[in-house]
């Protein structure tokens, strides 16, 4: 048996104005090839570069989100390499001076206690410069380049290979995006190639009846390059992984494929592969380059960084004053949510992924107006109408915009006009039939629910006198249930109860009606 150690890389465009070395416009959404491009980023000869500032306080409120030790220096580096999206020969980045070292990320996206409570070491985060990007049309017999994208700050985050299943990748890839998102330092869409993954993966053989950590410590003296012994096994990089489902499948193939190999004694190579999504399948693309391989030296066209006051004076940042400013972190709301609301898991991860926090906003706003309303709610109550908010909230409001169409940000029910409905839903003043069917025309035309059923008398009714109309009738006009009833089919009364429920447009308290049913079939 064999235990797979990995390791991720991942790539995030940031949302700066600029570019990373020169004031050529950061647009992803750029469809003009070489569009926003100067002289700086296409390494003309004589040109210079200077630091964007913005991305490199990016890189820090992520460092300090994720606690990791800023260093009062830092630097840029030549990374030299050949390839024609890399405009100057040369990638400008950081190598041994990064600007975040080591924290931690928990994987709070997990829908399992366990996994909301693990967390994945980081080794480093640096900041360096985008490529440009292939570009290849069908209909020319030519590889084209749009260096638009050449230049853009790239941010890299490198965790320890401390990762033992695709589970535990995609989780951590999930949670970081939305981290991204939160601190507002790029909207890391990976279908416009905003955030981009590369997974380290090797297998080394499990020991038996031996409890090691489920996270044991990385040290490079472990590497065993032969195979997968005691140590790490031979290391091998898949690229480029653009989507949550393309990190889990293509770790889960490379595990089964080396495990495999290693079964039959073949020696694993150290390389890169790429994912084919059609086929869900690994491919080789190049031997593994080793660091020694880009001839790393310090960039001499940029200044060292002093990011705060230390041991000199100057410092860029006031990084006590970030980390203040912080926003609340997603894995401090998902716990803030369970603690304050009694939801679940799946529940407040609903919550954490809607676009930009909406649906969230939402339902507090919904519970803020219940609770200013309604103070004679005793604690129970209270925990029971919130469980009435959320549920409306995820399965009936979110399931009409889905079948609709509908952007949540553009729905036109107001958070306090669903707080009243949850209100008259928890007194028994309306019925959930009623609930739900108001909920779908107020969706669809973006009026008041309270005001529909009102305007169609669907307030619950109690009266018995009433609702014995509706009994007579439905018992005048189903004969054959009648006769089942006598016949001792219990079921013929629930199929009188939903005829007479249709009557009353669901109005109607399904318990009383039983109880009329029963009473008037008795003295039939």
């Amino acid at each position: 048996m064999y235990e797979p150690i990995l390791g991720l890389e991942v790539h995030v465009e940031l949302k700066t104005k600029t570019k990373m070395f020169c004031d050529c416009l950061n647009d992803s959404d750029e469809k003009q090839p070489n569009k926003n491009i100067c002289p700086i980023c296409l390494g003309h000869p004589g040109t210079l570069p200077v630091i964007n500032k913005k991305a490199v306080e990016s890189v820090l409120k992520v460092g300090l989100a994720l606690e990791s030790d800023i260093p009062e220096f830092s630097k840029f580096d030549r990374k030299n390499y050949f390839y024609p999206d890399l405009p100057k020969g040369y990638q400008i980045s950081q190598y041994d001076e990064p600007l975040c070292r080591g924290g931690e990320m928990p994987l709070y996206f997990g829908d399992e206690p366990e996994f909301f409570e693990n967390k994945i070491e980081i080794t480093r985060i640096h900041l360096e410069e985008d490529t440009g990007k292939l570009l290849h049309p069908t209909d020319k017999k030519a590889t084209q380049i749009d260096f638009n994208r050449a230049g853009v700050p790239l941010m890299e985050l490198v965790t320890e290979p401390i990762i033992h299943s695709a589970k535990e990748a995609r989780l951590f890839s999930q949670g970081l995006q939305l981290l991204l998102r939160v601190l507002g330092v790029s909207e890391a869409d990976m279908e416009k190639g905003q955030m981009r993954c590369e997974v380290n993966i090797s297998l080394r053989r499990q020991k038996s009846k031996v409890k090691t950590q489920k996270h044991a410590p990385y040290r490079p003296a472990l590497l065993e390059k032969g195979g997968a012994g005691a140590g790490l096994g031979t290391k091998v990089e898949i690229k480029n992984l653009n989507s949550f489902r393309a990190v889990e499948k293509a770790i889960e193939f490379e595990i089964k494929r080396q495990a495999e190999a290693l079964t039959k004694g073949e020696k694993i190579i150290q390389e890169t592969r790429g994912w084919d999504p059609e086929k869900e399948i690994t491919y080789s693309q190049r031997w593994k380059e080793e660091a020694q391989d880009y001839r790393y030296f310090p960039e001499p066209d940029l200044p060292p960084l002093h990011l705060y006051s230390g041991a000199k004076p100057g410092g860029l940042f006031d990084l006590k004053e970030m980390k203040e400013n912080l926003p609340e972190l997603p894995w401090e709301t998902k716990k803030r949510l369970m603690r304050n609301y009694g939801i679940s898991l799946e529940e407040a991860n609903i919550y954490l992924e809607s676009e930009k926090g909406a649906v969230l906003n939402f339902f507090e706003k919904a519970v803020g107006e219940i609770k200013e309303k309604r103070s004679d709610f005793s604690e129970s109550e209270l925990k029971r109408v919130i469980s009435l908010i959320s549920n409306y909230l995820l399965t009936d409001i979110l399931g009409i915009i889905m079948k609709e169409g509908i952007n949540f940000e553009n729905l036109k029910i107001s958070p306090f006009s669903f707080a009243e409905l949850i209100i008259n839903l928890a007194d028994d003043k309306i019925s959930s039939r009623v609930a739900k069917d108001a909920l779908l025309e107020a969706v669809k035309i973006g009026k008041d629910p309270m005001a529909i059923i009102k305007e169609k008398g669907l307030e619950k009714i109690s009266d018995e006198e009433k609702l014995l109309q509706f009994v007579e009738e439905v018992i005048d006009q189903n004969k054959k249930a009648v006769e089942d009833f006598y016949k001792g089919k219990e079921t013929a009364i629930q199929f009188l109860v939903g005829q007479a429920m249709a009557k009353t447009q669901g109005a109607a308290d399904p318990k009383i009606l039983e109880s009329l049913i029963r009473a008037k079939l008795g003295s039939t």
